[in-house]
């Protein structure tokens, strides 16, 4: 383990803390991870500058307000239709200063991801923000990586392009373990542990969630999170995504990567010494902290997340995984372990499960075991090491198409009555 290659996300790699006040653009600027962001630079204006901005274009008010406030050289949208709206916004906050560079299409984002900067920011949501990591990565850009699809369904292009230490994690999970991580060596390391809350539905079994509706598995007893994530932490996908991330980022085998249920979500993940000895990395459920690590690392930013008060009483529990009622860990691993475009097929067909659990075409069960199958029917997969980003695309359209056409017939051999 200590003589391979230091691993994408290398807490060890010496970082250049001497330039001053850091350059970063912000990709998914309008979402959550890119407004509290945002809010961070603000609050620390001596340490960091947003230097571009790229969003959707879906919320084109808050995006020139965001330019405005930050001051920014280029705002990025990818639809080009909202060209006219964001120009009207612009115009609005800016009065009679100058513009920004305004960049419009499916590559605007990809292409601010090169501008001249310290750090990209990665917040985009989905497989897109696949392209913008890949040339980010390949500027030589430092990534804060919260958008995971880029490594699930692009593990190995991200691997082929990356430095070691060149991705710093956002997810809580993951920037989690590469806090602990910096307090030993790789050769230390006996496991990495990975939290979860365990969702709505912690302690039911199988056959008590055959009849879950979707708003029961919209509750969510501790984060507010979009209703495609919230969904993937009820089946626990969000986990099984997570151990393939933390895999990839920290070349660790997936035998050597736990799952542990902690519903209060303090803890957001642990790492487990030869020794014996296990450091956790705990703050209240906040993204703040991993935001600040992403764009400050290896300097802490004072006061970026709330504190314990530990002079008030609490419970901190932790209960094993349940992989019967929940097995979307263990398909996770066995697609992580097949790569390629496995991780790709997996992820895209629970999206399309997941839209189907939501409008009622789908049971609750019925997402993984669809999910399960379309895995399955697409086998082992052949591309390796040669994998490209056309091969990825094309499993996801696939993936997709196979799991609607799996969901639509599963919900025609229902019973009227079960239908209804």
């Amino acid at each position: 383990m200590s003589d391979s290659p230091a691993p994408l996300a290398d807490p060890h790699i010496a970082f250049d803390v001497s330039e001053g006040r850091r350059d970063v653009v912000v990709l998914g600027s309008t979402g959550s991870i890119g407004t509290q962001a945002i809010d961070l630079v603000l609050r620390n204006p001596d340490r960091f500058r947003v230097t571009a901005l790229s969003a959707a274009g879906g919320r084109v008010g808050l995006l020139a307000e965001q330019a405005r406030q930050l001051r920014v050289r280029t705002v990025a949208v990818a639809r080009e239709d909202t060209v006219p709206a964001l120009r009207e916004a612009l115009g609005a906050e800016y009065g009679s200063e100058p513009l920004p560079e305004i960049l419009a299409g499916p590559d605007a984002a990809t292409d601010v991801a090169t501008s001249e900067c310290h750090t990209v920011l990665n917040g985009i949501t989905g497989s897109i923000g696949l392209a913008p990591t890949l040339a980010a990565l390949e500027a030589g850009r430092t990534l804060a990586l919260a958008n995971k699809e880029s490594l699930i369904v692009g593990g190995p292009l991200v691997k082929a392009l990356a430095k070691p230490g060149q991705i710093i994690p956002v997810d809580s999970e993951h920037a989690a373990l590469f806090q602990a991580l910096a307090a030993g060596t790789r050769a230390d390391v006996r496991k990495l542990v990975v939290t979860a809350s365990g969702g709505p539905f912690r302690g039911r079994t199988r056959a008590e969630l055959a009849h879950v509706t979707p708003d029961d598995a919209l509750a969510h007893p501790t984060w507010a999170m979009g209703p495609v994530i919230t969904i993937n932490s009820a089946t626990l996908v969000n986990k099984g995504l997570e151990v393939i991330e933390a895999h990839l980022l920290y070349d660790i085998p997936f035998e050597r990567i736990e799952v542990v249920v902690h519903p209060q979500s303090y803890v957001h993940s642990m790492v487990e010494f030869t020794d014996g000895s296990t450091l956790a990395q705990a703050t209240p459920p906040d993204m703040s902290g991993p935001i600040a690590v992403g764009i400050g690392w290896p300097v802490r930013v004072p006061d970026a997340a709330p504190a314990f008060d530990w002079s008030t009483a609490s419970t901190w529990e932790f209960f094993p995984l349940d992989n019967e009622a929940f097995p979307s860990v263990g398909l996770a691993r066995h697609v992580g372990s097949l790569g390629g475009t496995a991780p790709a097929v997996f992820n895209a067909a629970n999206e399309e499960c997941v839209e189907a659990f939501l409008a009622g075409r789908l049971p609750f069960n019925g997402i993984m075991d669809t999910v399960t199958e379309v895995v399955a029917e697409h086998g082992r997969p052949a591309k390796g090491t040669s994998l490209t980003v056309a091969d990825v695309l094309e499993a996801e359209t696939w993936a997709r198409a196979r799991a609607r056409e799996m969901a639509e017939k599963f919900g025609e051999e229902q019973p009227a009555e079960a239908r209804a």
